[in-house]
């Protein structure tokens, strides 16, 4: 891992999407680029045409002259408002103790701005919500949904709270997302010292088919020099996983982004967008 994108809009969720950004860095000893996109509707102005039929000539024209001058305020203030963010950025990063960082302003849509740098990108990392946060506490920003759909690189959604990475849960379903989990896992030596969880959830399937699976992930993990605490439970996917992080004060969780029935690139898997919604500790998905 050499390169990671922090995704950021200034909201509360900011803070710590540069806390965990600057964890996986100095783990990885890589570069954090910072990306702030200035939504270009915040400074649109609505246009005289729509008063054409109801206004003057000069009425109209003196209301374009005023509309233009807004347009123009409301353009330093976005720029203005970039700044400070990415001044914020900066300074979380150093005080993280990260030097290799860089960060960048564009005017646009992030879903359209996102490809240009995704490309470099080995970690995409962003807030679990975005400016609404506190209006819509429990929906996923329409950028997080846009993002982890279309993105090919590992994706790391962070909550609005900071926990030290103590104990990581691994929720396994033996797909090739499960597999590309495992290989992080066995390729990041910064994991192998922490407390690694592995837990398959089943429900239409045999137990021992179930069993099978973790073995297999085991014997890959151990094989590593992991040490493992393994565990089968039945139920849905999302009341599992969440009801073991609970138990087992579980501090961050890795999981495929999207299950075996997935319609591809079309929408997010349900269990994992359920899980998104609902975890309070960041999970990191693999496609």
């Amino acid at each position: 891992m050499k390169n990671i994108l922090l995704c950021t809009d200034g909201s509360a969720f900011a803070e710590n999407i540069y806390k965990y950004g600057a964890w996986f860095a100095n783990q990885f000893h890589a570069k954090i680029n910072v990306l702030f996109v200035t939504d270009i509707r915040s400074q649109k102005v609505v246009s005289t045409s729509n008063f054409s039929g109801s206004l003057g000539l000069g009425a109209s024209e003196e209301l374009l002259n005023e509309l233009v001058n807004l347009e123009h305020e409301k353009a330093k203030l976005n720029n203005k408002r970039a700044r400070l963010i990415l001044q914020n950025a900066a300074e979380t990063l150093k005080a993280e103790g990260l030097e290799n960082f860089s960060v960048t302003n564009k005017t646009g849509f992030l879903v359209d701005c996102f490809q240009e740098f995704e490309e470099n990108a080995d970690l995409i990392v962003l807030g679990k919500r975005g400016e609404a946060a506190d209006f819509a506490s429990a929906h996923l920003g329409a950028n997080v949904e846009r993002i982890v759909r279309s993105t090919k690189k590992p994706c790391l959604v962070t909550t609005r709270e900071y926990r030290p990475i103590e104990r990581i849960l691994v929720a396994y379903d033996g797909s090739l997302t499960g597999k590309k989990t495992l290989e992080f896992l066995v390729n990041s030596p910064c994991f192998h010292n922490l407390e690694i969880h592995l837990l398959k959830v089943t429900k239409n399937e045999t137990y021992s088919r179930a069993e099978n699976r973790v073995n297999e992930a085991r014997h890959i993990l151990e094989s590593a020099g992991l040490k493992i605490i393994s565990d089968i439970r039945e139920g849905e996917s999302e009341e599992v996983i969440n009801k073991y992080i609970s138990e087992h004060n579980i501090s961050f969780l890795l999981m495929g982004a999207y299950g075996h029935n997935r319609i591809r690139h079309l929408v997010i898997g349900s269990t994992t967008a359920q899980l998104l919604r609902s975890s309070n500790i960041p999970v990191l998905l693999f496609r």
